[in-house]
């Protein structure tokens, strides 16, 4: 059970990873703005706010990361903290995605189902 937690976090950080390179390297070209639903005039205006988004985006992912690792060398308990820690703001965004704007539900469902189901993993694994 902890192999598949740790494999749904590691899911979750590398689409996040993807997420960051959108928002902060490639805002502004076609294939990232059609993902967004943006023009070629938001995405300039919006720049700025994405790039700072994505790196956001890459902080969870590392946070995420460095649980796994932490799990795998046998930290246990910290990696485990780490991990909620980054999963858990991953899935909490995605939340306050799908509230915020529900015209943006596949965005949110895409970017929460990988935290979801690691975070429940987790939970059973360490609790079985």
């Amino acid at each position: 059970m902890i192999t598949a937690a740790l494999i749904f976090a590691a899911l979750a950080a590398l689409l996040h990873v993807y997420i960051f390179t959108m928002e902060s390297l490639t805002w502004t070209s076609p294939r990232t703005r059609a993902a967004f639903g943006t023009t070629p005039e938001e995405a300039e205006t919006t720049k700025l706010l994405a790039f700072n988004q994505g790196f956001y985006n890459l902080f969870l992912a590392i946070v995420a990361g460095i649980g796994i690792a932490g799990v795998a060398l046998g930290h246990k308990a910290v990696g485990a903290v780490l991990i909620f820690a980054g999963v858990g703001s991953m899935a909490a965004a995605a939340v306050v995605l799908l509230l915020s704007a529900p015209d943006k539900a596949r965005a949110a469902l895409t970017q929460g189902t990988f935290p979801a189901i690691a975070i429940v993993l987790l939970v059973l694994a360490l609790t079985l």
